[in-house]
Protein backbone atom coordinates (compact mmCIF):
# COMPACT_ATOMS: atom_id res chain seq x y z
CA UNK A 1 0.00 0.00 0.00
CA UNK A 2 0.93 3.64 -0.52
CA UNK A 3 1.74 6.31 1.78
CA UNK A 4 -1.54 7.18 2.90
CA UNK A 5 -0.12 10.27 4.85
CA UNK A 6 1.49 11.39 0.92
CA UNK A 7 0.12 15.35 0.07
CA UNK A 8 0.78 15.67 -4.05
CA UNK A 9 0.41 19.76 -3.05
CA UNK A 10 2.93 19.53 0.01
CA UNK A 11 4.92 17.86 -2.40
CA UNK A 12 5.19 20.27 -5.00
CA UNK A 13 6.12 23.41 -2.77
CA UNK A 14 9.68 24.28 -2.71
CA UNK A 15 12.32 23.42 -0.33
CA UNK A 16 12.43 26.20 1.93
CA UNK A 17 16.03 28.13 2.31
CA UNK A 18 17.94 30.71 4.09
CA UNK A 19 17.61 32.88 0.58
CA UNK A 20 14.17 32.17 -0.15
CA UNK A 21 13.36 32.91 3.64
CA UNK A 22 14.70 36.65 3.28
CA UNK A 23 13.13 36.93 -0.06
CA UNK A 24 9.85 35.74 1.72
CA UNK A 25 10.49 37.80 4.79
CA UNK A 26 10.95 41.18 2.37
CA UNK A 27 7.94 41.05 0.79
CA UNK A 28 5.59 40.03 3.93
CA UNK A 29 7.19 42.99 5.29
CA UNK A 30 6.21 45.32 2.34
CA UNK A 31 2.57 43.86 2.28
CA UNK A 32 2.47 44.13 6.21
CA UNK A 33 3.10 47.79 5.97
CA UNK A 34 0.42 48.34 3.25
CA UNK A 35 -1.88 46.31 5.50
CA UNK A 36 -5.23 47.42 8.04
CA UNK A 37 -5.23 45.62 11.08
CA UNK A 38 -8.64 45.57 13.01
CA UNK A 39 -7.39 42.85 15.69
CA UNK A 40 -4.33 44.90 16.77
CA UNK A 41 -6.33 48.13 17.19
CA UNK A 42 -5.61 49.30 20.29
CA UNK A 43 -3.18 47.18 21.23
CA UNK A 44 -0.16 47.64 23.10
CA UNK A 45 0.96 44.49 24.12
CA UNK A 46 4.75 43.81 22.59
CA UNK A 47 4.11 40.16 22.76
CA UNK A 48 0.34 39.99 21.27
CA UNK A 49 1.74 41.83 18.25
CA UNK A 50 4.51 39.58 17.69
CA UNK A 51 2.70 36.49 18.15
CA UNK A 52 0.04 37.95 15.76
CA UNK A 53 2.77 38.88 12.85
CA UNK A 54 4.92 35.52 13.57
CA UNK A 55 2.02 33.44 12.86
CA UNK A 56 0.89 35.68 9.61
CA UNK A 57 4.57 35.18 8.46
CA UNK A 58 5.11 31.07 9.02
CA UNK A 59 1.48 30.50 7.58
CA UNK A 60 2.76 32.27 4.45
CA UNK A 61 5.84 30.38 4.35
CA UNK A 62 4.11 27.27 5.02
CA UNK A 63 1.62 27.90 2.06
CA UNK A 64 4.65 28.38 -0.41
CA UNK A 65 7.80 26.14 1.03
CA UNK A 66 8.18 22.98 1.87
CA UNK A 67 9.44 22.83 5.18
CA UNK A 68 9.80 21.89 8.97
CA UNK A 69 7.26 23.45 11.25
CA UNK A 70 9.01 24.99 14.61
CA UNK A 71 8.06 23.69 17.82
CA UNK A 72 8.79 23.93 21.60
CA UNK A 73 10.82 20.95 21.21
CA UNK A 74 13.37 22.65 18.32
CA UNK A 75 13.11 25.96 19.87
CA UNK A 76 13.42 27.89 16.40
CA UNK A 77 10.48 28.48 14.01
CA UNK A 78 12.39 27.24 11.02
CA UNK A 79 14.93 24.63 12.31
CA UNK A 80 15.43 22.49 8.65
CA UNK A 81 17.23 25.92 7.57
CA UNK A 82 18.32 27.16 11.46
CA UNK A 83 16.87 30.69 11.56
CA UNK A 84 14.37 31.70 14.15
CA UNK A 85 11.70 34.72 13.93
CA UNK A 86 11.59 37.61 15.95
CA UNK A 87 9.59 40.60 15.79
CA UNK A 88 10.12 43.88 17.77
CA UNK A 89 9.14 47.19 18.60
CA UNK A 90 11.52 49.95 17.27
CA UNK A 91 10.70 51.62 20.38
CA UNK A 92 12.65 49.09 22.31
CA UNK A 93 14.29 46.26 20.04
CA UNK A 94 14.30 43.03 21.76
CA UNK A 95 13.16 39.74 22.46
CA UNK A 96 14.25 36.96 24.48
CA UNK A 97 15.51 33.29 23.33
CA UNK A 98 16.09 30.02 25.32
CA UNK A 99 19.11 29.90 27.28
CA UNK A 100 21.34 26.75 26.29
CA UNK A 101 24.54 27.65 27.70
CA UNK A 102 27.18 30.63 28.12
CA UNK A 103 29.55 29.60 25.33
CA UNK A 104 26.55 30.69 23.28
CA UNK A 105 27.32 34.48 24.55
CA UNK A 106 30.70 34.49 22.38
CA UNK A 107 30.13 31.88 19.93
CA UNK A 108 26.95 32.65 18.99
CA UNK A 109 23.09 30.89 19.80
CA UNK A 110 23.78 28.34 17.08
CA UNK A 111 21.13 29.50 14.97
CA UNK A 112 20.55 32.84 12.48
CA UNK A 113 18.17 35.28 13.56
CA UNK A 114 15.29 37.07 11.80
CA UNK A 115 14.11 39.96 12.78
CA UNK A 116 11.12 42.15 12.19
CA UNK A 117 11.73 45.61 13.62
CA UNK A 118 8.30 47.67 13.70
CA UNK A 119 6.66 51.36 14.29
CA UNK A 120 2.99 51.04 15.65
CA UNK A 121 0.60 53.53 14.81
CA UNK A 122 -3.86 53.50 15.27
CA UNK A 123 -6.14 55.03 13.25
CA UNK A 124 -8.65 56.31 15.14
CA UNK A 125 -11.20 56.92 12.45
CA UNK A 126 -11.09 53.45 10.85
CA UNK A 127 -9.86 51.59 14.20
CA UNK A 128 -7.52 49.59 12.31
CA UNK A 129 -4.21 49.99 13.60
CA UNK A 130 -0.95 49.89 11.03
CA UNK A 131 2.27 48.44 11.56
CA UNK A 132 5.19 50.10 9.41
CA UNK A 133 8.24 47.60 9.29
CA UNK A 134 11.38 49.60 9.22
CA UNK A 135 13.61 46.92 9.34
CA UNK A 136 13.97 42.93 8.13
CA UNK A 137 17.46 41.77 9.81
CA UNK A 138 19.19 38.63 8.84
CA UNK A 139 21.97 38.28 11.73
CA UNK A 140 23.77 35.09 10.63
CA UNK A 141 24.50 32.56 13.72
CA UNK A 142 28.39 33.53 13.32
CA UNK A 143 27.65 36.67 14.49
CA UNK A 144 24.65 36.03 16.48
CA UNK A 145 26.82 36.58 19.71
CA UNK A 146 27.46 39.51 22.56
CA UNK A 147 29.10 42.53 21.29
CA UNK A 148 31.33 43.86 24.18
CA UNK A 149 32.27 40.41 25.03
CA UNK A 150 33.44 39.42 22.24
CA UNK A 151 35.54 42.80 21.62
CA UNK A 152 36.84 42.00 24.98
CA UNK A 153 38.26 38.82 23.80
CA UNK A 154 39.34 40.36 20.31
CA UNK A 155 41.21 43.29 22.82
CA UNK A 156 43.15 41.02 25.64
CA UNK A 157 44.15 38.80 22.61
CA UNK A 158 45.58 41.50 20.66
CA UNK A 159 47.12 42.38 23.73
CA UNK A 160 49.15 38.52 23.55
CA UNK A 161 47.29 37.91 27.02
CA UNK A 162 46.65 34.44 27.82
CA UNK A 163 44.31 31.51 29.61
CA UNK A 164 44.29 33.56 33.04
CA UNK A 165 43.56 36.54 31.39
CA UNK A 166 40.58 35.48 29.67
CA UNK A 167 39.61 33.76 32.65
CA UNK A 168 39.59 37.29 34.84
CA UNK A 169 37.30 38.70 31.78
CA UNK A 170 34.80 36.22 31.99
CA UNK A 171 34.41 36.07 35.92
CA UNK A 172 34.26 40.13 35.46
CA UNK A 173 31.84 39.73 33.31
CA UNK A 174 29.82 37.51 35.41
CA UNK A 175 29.62 34.71 32.61
CA UNK A 176 27.21 31.96 33.87
CA UNK A 177 29.96 29.20 34.33
CA UNK A 178 31.93 27.74 36.97
CA UNK A 179 35.63 27.78 37.08
CA UNK A 180 36.24 24.54 35.07
CA UNK A 181 33.80 25.79 32.20
CA UNK A 182 35.63 29.43 32.32
CA UNK A 183 38.90 27.48 32.02
CA UNK A 184 37.61 25.37 29.00
CA UNK A 185 36.12 28.48 27.15
CA UNK A 186 39.21 30.68 27.70
CA UNK A 187 41.25 27.57 26.01
CA UNK A 188 39.34 27.85 23.39
CA UNK A 189 39.14 31.54 22.69
CA UNK A 190 43.22 30.97 22.68
CA UNK A 191 42.95 28.35 19.54
CA UNK A 192 39.57 29.51 18.00
CA UNK A 193 38.77 33.38 18.50
CA UNK A 194 35.21 34.16 18.14
CA UNK A 195 33.67 36.31 15.34
CA UNK A 196 33.00 39.62 16.70
CA UNK A 197 28.94 39.39 17.50
CA UNK A 198 26.54 42.41 17.03
CA UNK A 199 23.94 42.00 19.75
CA UNK A 200 23.55 42.50 23.33
CA UNK A 201 22.80 40.16 25.36
CA UNK A 202 22.17 40.23 28.80
CA UNK A 203 22.25 37.35 31.46
CA UNK A 204 19.06 35.66 32.57
CA UNK A 205 16.98 32.93 32.53
CA UNK A 206 16.67 33.28 29.16
CA UNK A 207 19.27 35.04 27.50
CA UNK A 208 17.92 38.92 26.94
CA UNK A 209 18.76 39.94 23.06
CA UNK A 210 18.95 43.67 21.98
CA UNK A 211 19.32 44.86 18.71
CA UNK A 212 20.09 48.43 18.61
CA UNK A 213 23.75 48.02 17.58
CA UNK A 214 22.59 45.30 14.66
CA UNK A 215 20.03 47.89 12.98
CA UNK A 216 22.78 50.44 12.89
CA UNK A 217 25.52 48.05 11.66
CA UNK A 218 23.18 46.70 8.51
CA UNK A 219 22.38 50.14 7.74
CA UNK A 220 25.15 51.45 7.95
CA UNK A 221 26.33 48.28 6.40
CA UNK A 222 29.63 47.67 8.56
CA UNK A 223 29.21 43.89 9.77
CA UNK A 224 29.25 41.22 7.81
CA UNK A 225 26.93 38.23 8.70
CA UNK A 226 24.30 41.18 9.54
CA UNK A 227 22.18 42.66 6.79
CA UNK A 228 18.76 44.87 6.65
CA UNK A 229 16.61 43.16 4.06
CA UNK A 230 14.75 46.36 3.46
CA UNK A 231 17.85 48.41 2.41
CA UNK A 232 18.65 48.09 -1.31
Amino acid sequence: MGDMSYDPIVSERPPLTVEALKTAARAYAQDLSKTAIPDLYGVDNGKRVGTFVEAAFRERVHAQFASAQGSAAHGIDFPGIAVDLKVTSIRQPQSSCPFRDATQKVYGLGYHLLVLVYEKSDDHAARVARLDIQHVLFIAATVAADHQTTAGIHAILEREGNVDDLDAFFQERNLPLDDIGRRALAQRCLAEPPPRGVLTISNALQWRLQYSRAIESAVARLDHGVEDLLVA
